[in-house]
């Protein structure tokens, strides 16, 4: 039934290129309010009815003014309060960053920070020196300061446990693992930085300065980073829900507030839209110098040259010729979208209420801009570019296995690229499919090289782009927005043999710790009792504790991060004591190999055993032995915890 929800609502925005055409000029539709209405109340509704999604706003701002906002569906689905685009304030996540990244800016102007200098200039603690580089403000903007990711620091349940900023960046620094300025990965953590700068330079609280300098000049009245509300603010909050179909979930207290943890309305997200479009002015309102305005859209880095840049935050989504800077948001339930269509000062927010089922939200969260661009802002035609010579060979070097450079790696969290890895093949007309890159009905897009080692989606205009280091593949880029992440090779860690090794080494634990109780109670009802006596009676059985020991250590990581994703925000402040008592038990297993290590020695020198006993005996130390290299290899004995 759910899959086919998710076909009736990629049928719907397949179809919207065509509806989108229905009275359009040759540049495309005139975008006028009626015109947004009815394209929206085209898409949305579908999308919010098929995906369990409570509610929905939408914002199109042009020319400095608000050419069209509506709510869609219900802000509470208990009381039905409908969406109200003035009032209804939504959480839209990683849209907060603009806001950090607006105040920098601001600053930056008034020659109080500069981009390009050692952050700790800036701090009152200091981040320790790594890679023989200082980290830069201009680092964080383009998400190049080489941390490690993390969720551990970002949302928490209880809202008295909501650290003050100046503890969060202190306590929650990951450690880095690339060298600034040369691997794009995002970092909540890198924004959160930025906005204790944005307090330490100041002088005000994070809150009090973004108030008092973007919110109050733009008259943003429902617009907040305060945690939890104020209490003039409470009503008209939207609830939050996994699926509109079960019960809201707790208002999300996110501890790294500057990276998240904006409430606000559409109507107000539109004020701050204008802003930045008409030079930083917005009515009598300033937030930023024409000049700075115009540089902050521009190009702060560009690590691929076919693929869109990074700006000053935003992250450049370039789509049919027109130059758009943009940024999504996510928390555990609310998704968002704000893009930015410089040339035509026009301006989109979109955002639901709802994590909904399967794909719903991707679909129409990707399909909404597109489907945007497409009826009123038309690519012009181009004539498909040939397949190179090349693109075998090219191909083959793409083709394995890779990781995301947002990821958990000098912690235990490492485990997870093991999951996750990313797989390029290549087919038999020498195009490419990605793993991850599939369209609006689930099925994989295929990539043909049109440059050497630039792909382009065959039927559409994505790009991918490879970058070598001593002939062999060092990055990736994918997609139509800035690089906020590239892709990686898997590595040693994350190869498909450990993949294997992992899952054979679960199994043999797992049949073990199975078997020794059916083989318990077998004995006893046939009245055959164990053949071993002394100690190796006392070794069979320390091997099958053993083996216990090592099947919940090796399993609990995956299994408790898995269990604790969609409801991360409301668990205690820490669930610091289960990663602690899953790596005790790490400690016992490492120890503990010496057991079956024993067993199996004696097993071969005992000529009355059977082969096969013998033979199960190695399996067994053999998966005791693969316990301790995922246990050091995966970094599941750290002394701190930074998952």
């Amino acid at each position: 039934m759910r899959s086919m929800q998710w076909m009736a609502l990629a049928l719907g925005l397949a179809l919207a290129p065509a509806f989108a055409q229905d009275g359009a000029g040759p540049g495309g539709a005139v975008l006028t309010r009626s015109d947004v209405e009815a394209f929206s109340d085209g898409l949305v509704p579908l999308g919010i009815a098929q995906g369990d999604i409570a509610g929905a706003v939408v914002v199109v701002v042009k020319d400095g003014q608000v050419l069209f906002e509506k709510g869609y569906g219900v802000s509470d689905t208990a009381t039905r309060a409908r969406v109200d685009p003035e009032r209804t304030l939504f959480r839209p996540g990683s849209v907060s960053k603009l806001f950090v990244w607006t105040a920098v800016m601001q600053l930056a102007d008034a020659g109080k920070i500069d981009l390009d200098a050692d952050v700790n200039t800036y701090l009152d603690f200091k981040i320790p020196p790594a890679f023989g580089k200082p980290i830069t403000m201009r680092n964080l903007m383009t998400h190049t300061p080489g941390f490690e990711d993390s969720f551990r620091p970002l949302l928490v349940g209880d809202p008295k446990s909501v650290e003050p900023l100046d503890r969060v960046v202190r306590e929650a620094l990951p450690l880095r693992i690339f060298p600034p300025g040369e691997v794009p990965a995002y970092s909540n953590y890198g924004a959160t930085l930025a906005g204790y700068i944005v307090q330490r330079v100041s002088g005000a609280t994070f809150e009090d300065y973004i108030q008092r300098h973007i919110f109050a000049p733009l008259g943003m009245t429902h617009a907040t980073f305060e945690q939890p509300l104020p209490a003039a603010l409470k009503a008209d909050m939207s609830k939050g829900y996994q699926r509109a179909s079960g019960p809201a979930t707790p208002f999300e207290m996110i501890s790294m507030a500057p990276a998240g943890g904006l409430s606000a309305s559409g109507g107000d997200l539109a004020r701050f839209m204008i802003a930045h479009l008409q030079g930083g002015a917005y009515g009598a309102g300033r937030i930023l110098s024409p000049e700075t305005a115009v540089r902050m859209h521009g190009v702060a880095a560009r690590p691929f040259s076919a693929l869109p840049p990074m700006a000053y935050g935003f992250y450049h989504a370039d789509r049919n010729g027109h130059p758009i800077v943009a940024h999504g948001g996510d928390t555990g339930v609310f998704h968002s979208d704000l893009e930015l269509i410089l040339d035509a000062d026009t301006g989109v927010f979109l955002s639901l209420n709802s994590a909904g089922q399967g794909r719903a939200v991707s679909i129409l969260r990707g399909g909404f801009m597109r489907e945007f661009m497409n009826r009123y802002f038309p690519a012009p035609s181009a004539a498909p570019l040939p397949t190179l010579a090349s693109a075998r060979a090219d191909g083959e070097k793409l083709a394995g296995a890779y990781v995301a450079s947002r990821r958990g790696d000098a912690t235990f969290a490492r485990i997870l690229n093991m999951f996750q890895p990313v797989a390029i093949s290549r087919n038999a007309d020498n195009t490419l499919v990605v793993s991850t890159l599939i369209d609006a009905a689930g099925t994989p897009k295929r990539w043909r090289e049109v440059r050497p080692f630039v792909w382009q989606q065959v039927n559409g205009r994505s790009l991918i782009q490879a970058k070598l280091k001593d002939g062999a593949v060092d990055q990736i880029g994918m997609g139509d927005v800035g690089p906020i992440l590239v892709l990686q090779p898997a590595g040693l860690v994350a190869a498909a043999w450990e993949f294997y090794l992992f899952a054979f080494t679960l199994g043999m634990l797992s049949l073990t710790v199975l078997f020794w109780p059916v083989k318990a109670v077998l004995r006893w009802r046939y009245d055959r009792p164990l053949a071993l006596s002394g100690r190796a009676r006392l070794l069979y059985r320390l091997t099958r504790v053993v083996a216990l020991i090592d099947l919940v250590f090796l399993a609990g990581f995956p299994l408790a991060v898995v269990a604790f994703s969609e409801q991360l925000a409301a668990l205690p402040p820490s669930i610091d004591w289960l990663f602690r008592g899953l790596q005790v038990l790490g400690l016992f297993a490492v120890v503990g190999t010496v057991v079956p290590l024993a067993e199996f020695w004696v097993a071969i020198r005992d000529p009355a055993r059977p082969w096969w006993t013998k033979a199960t005996d190695l399996l067994i130390a053999l998966a005791a032995l693969a316990t301790v290299w995922f246990a050091f290899s995966q970094n599941l004995l750290t002394v701190g915890l930074r998952y």
